[in-house]
């Protein structure tokens, strides 16, 4: 068996589309209509199709429940965090903040409430405590991380 991708149902397609294209820079890899595959393993399904698979009525769906998100990682969070301020009517979960362990993040709705994580990329946050001359030792100490972990990093 192979996991092969995080299915979403979204109210509207051609804007979900727009919205994963615009802000998080995904391409679409196949368009079915009702059913779109993105790049980054992220498949997006109409909520009438949805309901007819899985033999529910629209009322069941439960949209904005805060259970779950999705997860990405950019290099450039300034830049990032900036493009986000460029774009009208994000819904934030939250501002960027930083972890205990040092990595920027941000979270957001998409445009049909579910929740996107966009998390400064981890190979970063050691580079930069290790440039700001933290030892190795002293970085996963500082990450809450084992020292192979941030060697894994430098690899």
């Amino acid at each position: 068996m192979k996991y092969t991708s995080t299915l979403i149902v979204v109210k509207d397609m051609e804007r979900a589309k727009q919205f994963y294209h615009d802000v998080l820079g995904l391409d679409i890899i196949a368009d079915f209509g009702a059913n779109v595959t993105l790049t980054g393993g992220i498949g997006l399904q109409t909520v009438d199709t949805w309901n007819d698979f899985i033999h529910k009525q629209d009322s069941e769906i439960v949209f904005c429940n805060n259970a779950s998100e999705l997860y990405f990682e950019e290099d450039d969070m300034d830049a990032f965090v900036e493009k986000l301020s460029d774009i009208k009517n994000i819904d934030y979960v939250h501002p960027l903040i930083e972890h205990s362990w040092g990595q920027k993040v941000v979270r957001f709705y998409d445009l049909d409430k579910h929740i996107i994580e966009v998390g400064e990329n981890m190979i970063m946050v050691v580079k930069q405590f290790l440039n700001s001359g933290l030892s190795i030792e002293e970085t996963a100490v500082r990450m809450d991380v084992p020292v192979d972990y941030v060697k894994s990093c430098l690899a």
